[in-house]
């Protein structure tokens, strides 16, 4: 079986959105000081401060978020069956992800110091973007040679 390089792409967008929902569903065992190492939302740190259900809940819905990405990208990639609204689930975490990668790359831009962490994040965003993006024309191309 040959897989493509969109498939390639794809693929590796899903294996890293998988690894950020496992990270994230970690962080609620580190408690935390995993909450702040991950610059979680001021909001989400404080419950995890004072032990409320805000840090845990929000933890599991956006691990839950990534887990789906993944699930969009196995089945762009022929890895899974094909699941329903794939291809607008496609450009949609494209667009996303591309849009946060590079709000985040503009804001860095006018901050007065660096932070590595941000610039790796948004990084890595953009990237899994593109590569949502390659397996969205992965899809259409599948549709082309279809009709």
């Amino acid at each position: 079986m040959k897989i493509s390089v969109q498939s390639k792409l794809v693929i590796s967008a899903g294996v890293i959105a998988s690894a950020s929902a496992i990270w994230h569903l970690l962080c609620i065992f580190g408690e935390l000081s995993c909450f702040v190492f991950v610059r979680a939302p001021q909001q989400v740190i404080e419950s995890a401060q004072q032990g409320t259900m805000l840090s845990p809940i929000s933890t599991v819905f956006v691990a839950s978020l990534m887990f789906a990405c993944t699930v969009f990208s196995f089945s762009a990639a022929g890895l899974i069956r094909k699941v329903p609204l794939l291809k607008s689930a496609l450009i949609t975490i494209a667009l996303l992800c591309m849009l946060c990668g590079l709000i985040v790359i503009s804001t860095l831009a006018t901050s007065t110091g660096l932070d590595i962490w941000q610039i790796v994040a948004s990084t890595v965003l953009f990237y899994v973007g593109i590569c949502f993006l390659a397996g969205n024309i992965e899809q259409y191309k599948l549709v082309k040679s279809v009709t």
